[in-house]
C-alpha cells in the first residue's frame, strides 16, 4: 500500500516503529511537501487582494511551481521506500557470495537516487519560499517562514540519507561527485534558507 493512503497517525506510528520504512528520507520528503505547501497557502491568501495586483501574475506562477514541488515531494516519500526494500535485503547476502559487492553497488545508488531528488527539491522550494516571503502578504508572512524553516530541515534530512548510502559505496568517484554536490548546494541553500527566516523573524 501506497505511504500516501495512510493516515497522519498511521504514518508517524510506523515511523516510531521497528519497521524498515518510512524512515528519514521518507520523512524529509513529507516534511518538505508540508513546507512548499504553506508556500502555496501564502499566496493563495495574496491573489486577488487590491494590494498586490501588481505582483499576481508572479504569484500565481509560484504556486503553479509550489503545487508541482509538492506531489513531486509527496510522491518521493513511496520512491524512497521502494529503493530502501532492496538494499535491506542485500545486507543479508552472506560476505562470501561473489555477487554480493555488485549487487550492493546498485542497491546504494538505487538508495542514494530518492534522498538526493527529495534534496533537489527542496532547493527549489527554499528558493519559492523566499519568493513568497519576499512578495506574498505581509499577513501571512510567518507561514512563509516557517515554511522555509520546513523546507531547510527536509533538505538537511535528506543530505544525510545521500551520505549514508554514498559511505558505503565502492565506486568513490561516483560518490565523491554526488557527496560534492550534496555539499556545495548545503552551503547555498542553508544559508539561503536563513536569510529568508531571520528577514521574517527579525520584523517582529
Amino acid at each position: 500500500m501506497s505511504m500516501l493512503e495512510t493516515s497522519v497517525s498511521g504514518f508517524t506510528e510506523q515511523l516510531a516503529s521497528k519497521a524498515p520504512v518510512p524512515g528519514g528520507g521518507g520523512a524529509s520528503a513529507l516534511v518538505g511537501a508540508v513546507g512548499i505547501a504553506l508556500g502555496d497557502m501564502v499566496g493563495e491568501l495574496t491573489v486577488g487582494k487590491k494590494k498586490y495586483a501588481d505582483v499576481e501574475d508572479e504569484i500565481k506562477a509560484l504556486m503553479e511551481r509550489a503545487q508541482a514541488l509538492r506531489g513531486k515531494l509527496l510522491a518521493c516519500i513511496d520512491k524512497d521506500a521502494e529503493a530502501f526494500a532492496p538494499l535491506s535485503r542485500a545486507y543479508g547476502i552472506p560476505r562470501d557470495d561473489p555477487s554480493r559487492d555488485e549487487i550492493m553497488e546498485a542497491c546504494l545508488r538505487d538508495a542514494a537516487a530518492a534522498p538526493l531528488e527529495i534534496f533537489e527539491l527542496c532547493c527549489e522550494a527554499i528558493d519559492l519560499q523566499k519568493a513568497f516571503a519576499e512578495k506574498g502578504s505581509r499577513l501571512v508572512v510567518s507561514d512563509a517562514a516557517t515554511g522555509v524553516a520546513l523546507c531547510r530541515a527536509a533538505l538537511q534530512g535528506a543530505a544525510v540519507n545521500v551520505k549514508v548510502n554514498t559511505k558505503l559505496m565502492k565506486d568513490r568517484a561516483y560518490a565523491g561527485e554526488i557527496n560534492a554536490r550534496i555539499d556545495a548546494l548545503s552551503g547555498r541553500y542553508l544559508r539561503l534558507a536563513d536569510e529568508v527566516y531571520d528577514s521574517v523573524y527579525g520584523g517582529f
